[in-house]
């Protein structure tokens, strides 16, 4: 079972019988233990010893979406992808605030603006700390030479020098 990840609206169907039956109990569960659940709600399904918890955002995303169908109004459901600034992006890749802005104003990283502020997507964040790692690790491999006794020092240090010229063409573009 695979629900799609795009914005959708719920329209209460006439009267909500269904939908009421369960905000009374929910209510009721509130005003006898608290708003706040003791993590005992419980998705059961059709067969026995078919139940799961409910974490407390679902538990509460429910609740808001029972009320406003039990009150008759229509419920939109939409996806978004957690939002970063840019230092919280910097922190999560390990560099600067302005390396981010840089490589945001260079195209090398995704962002929106909003007024003055920057706001990166958490994919797209972690997509380019991923690419970043390939390149490292590319590159420790092309400088990584195997020594054995009978190898000659001097060819081995000629070899080491092309890999560090060749990485040094690559940073450079």
């Amino acid at each position: 079972m695979s629900a799609d990840m795009v914005t959708h609206t719920y329209v209460p169907e006439g009267s909500e019988p269904e939908a009421a039956e369960v905000l009374s109990f929910l209510a009721a569960h509130a005003e006898k233990r608290g708003a706040e659940p003791v993590r005992r709600f419980l998705l059961v399904g059709s067969g026995e010893g078919e139940q799961i918890e409910l974490p407390g955002t679902v538990y509460r995303a429910l609740l808001q979406v029972v009320e406003a169908l039990a009150a008759g109004k229509a419920v939109t459901v939409s996806p978004t992808e957690p939002q970063l600034t840019t230092q919280q992006a910097a922190d999560l890749l390990g560099v600067s605030r302005p390396t981010v802005v840089r490589m945001v104003e260079s195209g090398e990283l995704a962002a929106e603006r909003n007024g003055n502020r920057r706001r990166l997507l958490l994919g797209d964040v972690l997509a380019y700390r991923e690419r970043r790692r390939a390149r490292q690790y590319a590159m420790l491999e092309a400088t990584a030479v195997d020594l054995d006794d009978e190898d000659d020092p001097a060819e081995m240090i000629e070899r080491l020098r092309e890999a560090r010229s060749a990485a040094a063409a690559y940073r450079r573009g």
